[in-house]
């Protein structure tokens, strides 16, 4: 080895490949994977494309505040936590609204906090999922060092740091790429390019082959897979996160997708790309590329396509029933979680309005949780 060879694998082991892996076009492809893993992916995609849509109807509605929809790369969610562990810690983005509910969060929890009621509302220990992050970039430094701190303590575990394109623009994510690429913390970051950070086109953003191409630079592999193609995106992570687990270091995935909808319900995409764009991209459609190639393979008939059609309504109708119900905030929550134990300062305060609401109902005034409406 010269001065010049970088420590461990060699440079072209950094690379990517030329073309982004991809398995559902040929029906042979997925050979390597159960079926039980693929009608997995499957049904969490029909369940993540009747979620987005739920959710972008309820925004309209005026139940929650913003909405940003993942329809047309629910398989990058989807196949990206899915080849977790259990242990395994997750930091997403404000975007990444799917992973939590592929991961078992509550979904009406998943949209707390885009629905303004608490920061966010759910347990992040509980789930192992750091909390939604709107500031772009800023959690993949907190994925690293969590990363870091567990390889210290000899905890077998695997943290995903997810982000957009727009994401990579930051500092946070080069930073982050340099700490875990020293350290060799195991951590896979999969950044979703779909193809615009808001209004700005990915072209105006890189000059380099593709994202991926930029793990070199900091001493890691880089994997390009097909974003739209969920068993793909499902190998690439899970190869990653093995990488990773063995004590080989970090992985920057990039998955090459694009977001059918705008960037949020306050976004008008129209003006920044034609409608021959976006229909180019839903011909290729990750929940119908993945129901076609199921069928190929004779592992989805129409029975199956119809139960989990059904199981993805009832998701729908639980979410539309649940946030269409007024919230009843208690006004005692203004004193929980802001500090690990509260101060006398803050104890008084919680006494006093305890006391006062207390006083309004003995007088026949409204309850506590009238008062909180």
């Amino acid at each position: 080895m010269t001065v010049l060879d970088p420590p461990g694998a060699g440079v072209t082991d950094m690379l990517p490949g030329r073309r982004p892996l991809s398995l559902l076009d040929d029906v042979s492809g997925t050979r390597g994977l159960e079926p039980a893993v693929l009608l997995e992916l499957y049904r969490q995609l029909v369940r993540g494309r009747r979620y987005n849509e739920q959710a972008t109807v309820l925004t309209k509605q005026g139940r929650l505040a913003v909405y940003p929809s993942t329809t047309g790369q629910e398989a990058c969610e989807v196949g990206a936590v899915l080849a977790l562990e259990a242990q395994d810690w997750i930091f997403p983005t404000y975007r990444d609204t799917l992973a939590l509910l592929v991961r078992g969060v509550d979904p009406v929890e998943v949209l707390t906090l885009l629905r303004g009621d608490w920061h966010h509302g759910y347990d992040p220990r509980a789930h192992r999922i750091a909390p939604l992050s709107t500031p772009l970039a800023t959690q993949t430094p907190h994925a690293v060092g969590l990363a870091h701190a567990a390889a210290l303590r000899g905890e077998n575990l695997v943290v995903l740091a997810m982000t957009g394109d727009g994401g990579t623009s930051e500092g946070d994510f080069h930073e982050a790429m340099n700490f875990a690429a020293v350290y060799r913390a195991p951590v896979v970051f999969l950044v979703q390019n779909n193809g615009y950070a808001i209004s700005v086109p990915f072209s105006k953003q890189s000059a380099a082959p593709s994202l991926a191409h930029k793990a070199i630079g900091y001493g890691m592999r880089g994997v390009l897979v097909d974003g739209n193609d969920a068993a793909a995106v499902y190998t690439g992570v899970r190869e990653a996160a093995r990488h990773a687990r063995d004590g080989g270091g970090p992985t920057l995935v990039e998955a090459l997708t694009y977001r059918i909808d705008a960037h949020t319900n306050a976004d008008d995409a129209t003006r920044y790309r034609d409608a021959a764009e976006v229909e180019s991209w839903r011909r290729r459609d990750p929940v119908l590329r993945m129901e076609r190639h199921l069928r190929e393979r004779g592992l989805l008939d129409d029975t199956g396509v119809e139960r989990v059609r059904r199981d993805a309504e009832d998701l729908a109708r639980d979410l539309r029933d649940r946030l269409l119900a007024d919230a009843v905030p208690d006004p005692m929550d203004l004193f929980e979680h802001v500090y690990a134990r509260r101060t006398p300062q803050l104890d008084e305060q919680r006494s006093l309005l305890s006391r006062e609401l207390a006083a309004v109902q003995e007088a026949g005034g409204p309850g506590t949780e009238e008062a909180g409406r």
